[in-house]
């Protein structure tokens, strides 16, 4: 049986600089191909690091980036979940609207779109994001969707703006939630 593979979408908000370490090398210890695509500002942090090139290496694929030319294969294998981690507020709210403007939101508004595929989602937002005026119809149409949504006070409590810098991300839950929408 062929490994089950990871989409994993990142946006820049912070914990992206940890996917490597954090979500891409525990998923591939679990048995998983992990296959990733950036939006193109997490693509240019993710660059500005070098770890662009070093998730390039560990998972033997390439980044993705921007969309691939009509007719050309995709360089990434058949996707078995995806996670969008981390999401930003804007990420969230426009896979809720299905605001395909990038590669990174086209394949996961697919995804939602098609209900094939299971989509976990953690929302990186801090409590001024939460209060937006429309924050919770976006999260509400992506949960009526049947997108898994990795938040709440037990997962992530919610901070004010520049108010907990270096705050992990909840890692564990994050891959407890991957794992089990792939089983569903």
């Amino acid at each position: 049986m062929a490994a089950p593979v990871l989409g994993l979408v990142g946006s820049a908000a912070g914990g992206l600089e940890e996917i490597l370490p954090k979500l891409v090398e525990p998923m591939i210890e679990r048995g998983w191909r992990v296959a990733v695509t950036l939006t193109p500002t997490a693509a240019t942090w993710l660059k500005a690091t070098g770890d662009f090139d070093k998730i390039e290496q560990v998972t033997g694929l390439p980044v993705r980036v921007k969309p691939r030319l009509p007719g050309e294969e995709s360089p990434h294998p058949k996707i078995d979940c995806y996670a969008v981690v981390p999401a930003t507020s804007n990420t969230v709210g426009k896979l809720a609207l299905g605001l395909a403007d990038n590669q990174a939101l086209t394949q996961v508004c697919e995804a939602i779109g098609g209900g094939t595929v299971p989509v976990v989602v953690f929302p990186r937002i801090n409590a001024a994001h939460a209060r937006q005026p429309s924050w919770d119809s976006h999260t509400s149409a992506l949960t009526r969707a049947g997108v898994h949504l990795v938040m709440g006070d037990d997962v992530w409590p919610l901070h004010e703006p520049r108010s907990a810098p270096g705050k992990q991300l909840p890692w564990d839950a994050i891959i407890d939630a991957i794992v089990s929408a792939a089983q569903r």
